[in-house]
Protein backbone atom coordinates (compact mmCIF):
# COMPACT_ATOMS: atom_id res chain seq x y z
CA UNK A 1 0.00 0.00 0.00
CA UNK A 2 0.97 3.89 -0.78
CA UNK A 3 2.75 5.70 2.28
CA UNK A 4 2.77 9.49 3.21
CA UNK A 5 -0.37 11.80 3.24
CA UNK A 6 -3.32 11.47 1.26
CA UNK A 7 -3.56 13.39 -1.82
CA UNK A 8 -6.37 15.89 -2.95
CA UNK A 9 -7.72 13.37 -5.46
CA UNK A 10 -7.95 10.70 -2.41
CA UNK A 11 -9.92 12.93 -0.37
CA UNK A 12 -12.41 13.49 -2.34
CA UNK A 13 -12.60 9.89 -2.81
CA UNK A 14 -12.98 9.69 1.01
CA UNK A 15 -15.97 12.27 1.09
CA UNK A 16 -17.50 10.17 -1.67
CA UNK A 17 -17.43 6.96 0.05
CA UNK A 18 -18.67 8.22 3.57
CA UNK A 19 -21.41 9.79 1.56
CA UNK A 20 -22.16 6.50 0.26
CA UNK A 21 -22.11 5.34 3.30
CA UNK A 22 -18.92 2.71 2.82
CA UNK A 23 -17.09 1.34 5.65
CA UNK A 24 -13.48 2.52 6.60
CA UNK A 25 -11.99 -0.38 5.15
CA UNK A 26 -14.24 -0.36 2.11
CA UNK A 27 -12.86 3.21 1.41
CA UNK A 28 -9.28 1.75 2.26
CA UNK A 29 -9.72 -0.78 -0.20
CA UNK A 30 -10.75 1.00 -2.73
CA UNK A 31 -8.09 3.55 -2.01
CA UNK A 32 -5.43 1.27 -1.88
CA UNK A 33 -4.89 2.12 1.72
CA UNK A 34 -4.84 1.03 5.28
CA UNK A 35 -8.16 1.25 7.05
CA UNK A 36 -6.50 2.81 9.84
CA UNK A 37 -5.29 5.67 7.65
CA UNK A 38 -8.27 6.51 6.45
CA UNK A 39 -9.48 6.53 9.99
CA UNK A 40 -6.87 9.21 10.81
CA UNK A 41 -7.96 11.26 7.82
CA UNK A 42 -11.50 11.43 8.78
CA UNK A 43 -11.03 11.69 12.55
CA UNK A 44 -8.63 14.64 12.48
CA UNK A 45 -10.55 16.72 9.60
CA UNK A 46 -14.16 16.72 11.48
CA UNK A 47 -15.57 13.32 11.82
CA UNK A 48 -17.51 11.18 9.21
CA UNK A 49 -20.34 13.60 9.35
CA UNK A 50 -18.39 16.45 8.83
CA UNK A 51 -15.52 15.39 6.76
CA UNK A 52 -14.84 17.98 3.62
CA UNK A 53 -12.11 17.11 0.79
CA UNK A 54 -11.07 20.64 0.29
CA UNK A 55 -10.55 21.84 4.14
CA UNK A 56 -9.19 18.64 5.02
CA UNK A 57 -6.25 19.33 1.91
CA UNK A 58 -5.69 22.83 3.38
CA UNK A 59 -5.63 21.73 7.02
CA UNK A 60 -2.71 18.78 6.25
CA UNK A 61 -0.48 21.60 4.30
CA UNK A 62 -1.04 24.07 7.11
CA UNK A 63 -0.14 21.33 9.33
CA UNK A 64 2.97 20.43 6.74
CA UNK A 65 4.03 24.11 7.44
CA UNK A 66 3.56 24.11 10.84
CA UNK A 67 5.89 21.34 11.59
CA UNK A 68 9.54 21.66 12.37
CA UNK A 69 12.23 19.46 13.34
CA UNK A 70 13.75 21.63 16.64
CA UNK A 71 12.24 19.96 19.81
CA UNK A 72 10.54 22.49 22.61
CA UNK A 73 12.87 23.19 25.46
CA UNK A 74 12.02 21.30 28.74
CA UNK A 75 9.23 23.13 30.77
CA UNK A 76 11.18 24.59 33.68
CA UNK A 77 9.97 22.53 37.31
CA UNK A 78 7.37 24.05 39.43
CA UNK A 79 6.68 23.53 42.70
CA UNK A 80 3.83 21.00 44.03
CA UNK A 81 0.52 22.85 44.82
CA UNK A 82 0.31 23.41 48.65
CA UNK A 83 -2.95 21.40 50.24
CA UNK A 84 -5.32 24.38 50.49
CA UNK A 85 -4.80 25.33 46.45
CA UNK A 86 -4.88 21.49 45.86
CA UNK A 87 -8.00 21.45 47.90
CA UNK A 88 -9.63 24.23 45.87
CA UNK A 89 -8.85 22.98 42.70
CA UNK A 90 -10.29 19.07 43.86
CA UNK A 91 -13.77 21.21 44.58
CA UNK A 92 -14.17 22.80 41.55
CA UNK A 93 -13.22 19.86 38.99
CA UNK A 94 -15.85 17.91 41.06
CA UNK A 95 -18.21 20.90 40.72
CA UNK A 96 -17.68 20.66 36.54
CA UNK A 97 -18.18 17.22 37.06
CA UNK A 98 -21.40 17.41 38.61
CA UNK A 99 -22.56 20.37 35.88
CA UNK A 100 -21.80 18.25 33.23
CA UNK A 101 -24.30 15.44 34.37
CA UNK A 102 -22.45 13.31 36.66
CA UNK A 103 -23.80 12.83 40.47
CA UNK A 104 -22.36 15.19 42.99
CA UNK A 105 -21.03 12.18 45.04
CA UNK A 106 -19.90 9.65 42.61
CA UNK A 107 -18.17 13.42 40.97
CA UNK A 108 -16.10 13.86 44.23
CA UNK A 109 -14.55 9.79 44.51
CA UNK A 110 -13.53 9.97 40.92
CA UNK A 111 -11.70 13.32 41.01
CA UNK A 112 -10.66 12.04 44.48
CA UNK A 113 -8.73 9.00 42.69
CA UNK A 114 -7.61 11.03 39.85
CA UNK A 115 -5.74 13.50 42.12
CA UNK A 116 -4.29 10.96 44.70
CA UNK A 117 -0.48 10.08 43.96
CA UNK A 118 -0.91 6.45 42.63
CA UNK A 119 -4.46 6.91 41.33
CA UNK A 120 -5.78 4.81 43.90
CA UNK A 121 -7.48 4.79 47.05
CA UNK A 122 -9.29 2.25 49.83
CA UNK A 123 -12.81 2.57 50.95
CA UNK A 124 -11.77 3.97 54.25
CA UNK A 125 -8.99 6.74 52.66
CA UNK A 126 -11.99 8.10 50.22
CA UNK A 127 -14.60 8.20 53.45
CA UNK A 128 -11.95 10.26 55.57
CA UNK A 129 -10.58 12.40 52.89
CA UNK A 130 -14.60 13.52 51.93
CA UNK A 131 -15.81 13.21 55.56
CA UNK A 132 -19.05 11.22 53.86
CA UNK A 133 -20.02 7.70 55.34
CA UNK A 134 -18.55 4.17 53.82
CA UNK A 135 -22.14 3.46 52.75
CA UNK A 136 -21.90 6.51 50.52
CA UNK A 137 -18.22 5.73 49.09
CA UNK A 138 -19.19 2.51 47.93
CA UNK A 139 -22.67 3.43 46.13
CA UNK A 140 -20.43 5.75 44.31
CA UNK A 141 -17.80 2.96 43.73
CA UNK A 142 -20.78 0.98 42.41
CA UNK A 143 -21.92 3.14 39.52
CA UNK A 144 -18.45 4.15 38.78
CA UNK A 145 -17.59 0.79 38.19
CA UNK A 146 -20.43 -0.11 36.29
CA UNK A 147 -19.66 2.82 33.48
CA UNK A 148 -15.52 1.41 33.10
CA UNK A 149 -14.48 4.35 35.11
CA UNK A 150 -12.71 2.90 37.96
CA UNK A 151 -11.74 -0.65 38.71
CA UNK A 152 -10.63 -2.87 41.79
CA UNK A 153 -7.73 -4.72 42.71
CA UNK A 154 -7.10 -6.58 46.22
CA UNK A 155 -4.85 -5.03 48.71
CA UNK A 156 -4.25 -7.41 51.45
CA UNK A 157 -7.34 -7.67 53.44
CA UNK A 158 -7.94 -3.96 52.20
CA UNK A 159 -9.72 -3.47 48.87
CA UNK A 160 -8.31 -0.59 46.73
CA UNK A 161 -9.89 1.20 44.27
CA UNK A 162 -8.08 2.93 41.49
CA UNK A 163 -7.99 4.70 37.62
CA UNK A 164 -5.51 4.67 35.53
CA UNK A 165 -4.47 5.56 31.86
CA UNK A 166 -7.26 3.25 29.91
CA UNK A 167 -10.26 4.83 32.01
CA UNK A 168 -11.87 6.70 29.65
CA UNK A 169 -11.45 4.53 26.44
CA UNK A 170 -12.93 1.85 29.39
CA UNK A 171 -16.03 4.16 30.19
CA UNK A 172 -17.02 5.13 26.55
CA UNK A 173 -16.71 1.61 25.47
CA UNK A 174 -19.04 1.06 27.98
CA UNK A 175 -21.25 4.01 26.78
CA UNK A 176 -21.26 2.15 23.54
CA UNK A 177 -22.65 -0.54 24.76
CA UNK A 178 -25.98 1.76 26.21
CA UNK A 179 -26.11 3.37 22.87
CA UNK A 180 -25.97 -0.12 21.34
CA UNK A 181 -29.67 -0.97 23.31
CA UNK A 182 -31.20 2.41 22.16
CA UNK A 183 -30.55 1.54 18.68
CA UNK A 184 -32.25 -2.07 19.24
CA UNK A 185 -35.12 -0.95 20.55
CA UNK A 186 -35.86 1.95 18.24
CA UNK A 187 -34.80 -0.33 15.55
CA UNK A 188 -37.67 -3.10 17.23
CA UNK A 189 -40.32 0.35 17.63
CA UNK A 190 -39.69 0.85 13.74
CA UNK A 191 -40.72 -2.60 12.58
CA UNK A 192 -43.39 -2.43 15.32
CA UNK A 193 -45.01 1.21 14.29
CA UNK A 194 -44.13 0.59 10.64
CA UNK A 195 -41.70 2.52 8.19
CA UNK A 196 -44.51 4.29 6.39
CA UNK A 197 -45.68 6.21 9.85
CA UNK A 198 -44.58 9.39 11.17
CA UNK A 199 -43.37 7.57 14.52
CA UNK A 200 -41.79 4.44 12.76
CA UNK A 201 -39.60 6.76 10.58
CA UNK A 202 -38.37 8.68 13.44
CA UNK A 203 -37.42 5.62 14.93
CA UNK A 204 -36.04 4.56 12.39
CA UNK A 205 -33.48 7.69 11.62
CA UNK A 206 -32.66 7.56 15.34
CA UNK A 207 -31.66 3.79 15.15
CA UNK A 208 -29.82 4.14 12.17
CA UNK A 209 -28.27 7.85 13.48
CA UNK A 210 -27.29 5.74 16.52
CA UNK A 211 -25.66 2.79 14.38
CA UNK A 212 -23.29 5.17 12.77
CA UNK A 213 -22.42 7.58 15.44
CA UNK A 214 -21.56 4.38 17.62
CA UNK A 215 -19.41 2.44 15.23
CA UNK A 216 -17.50 6.17 14.49
CA UNK A 217 -16.82 6.59 18.03
CA UNK A 218 -15.45 2.45 18.76
CA UNK A 219 -13.16 2.76 15.52
CA UNK A 220 -11.85 6.45 17.04
CA UNK A 221 -10.85 5.07 20.41
CA UNK A 222 -9.37 2.13 18.79
CA UNK A 223 -7.50 4.56 16.84
CA UNK A 224 -6.23 6.34 19.61
CA UNK A 225 -5.71 3.36 21.64
CA UNK A 226 -2.83 2.06 18.93
CA UNK A 227 -1.87 5.36 18.76
CA UNK A 228 -0.79 5.83 22.40
CA UNK A 229 1.41 2.76 22.76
Amino acid sequence: MPSGRLTYPERQRVAAGLAEGLSYAEIGRRLGRSKSTVVREVARNGGAHDYRADRAERAARHRARRRAPVAPAPPPPRAAADPRTRSDFEERFAQMAAQTGMPSMMARVLICLFTAESGSRTATELAARLRVSPASVSKAVAWLEERGMLRRRRDGRRERYLIDDDVWQRAWLASMEGMAQWAGFTRQGAALFGGDTLVGARLLATSRWLQHIRQDMIEAAEHWRRAAR
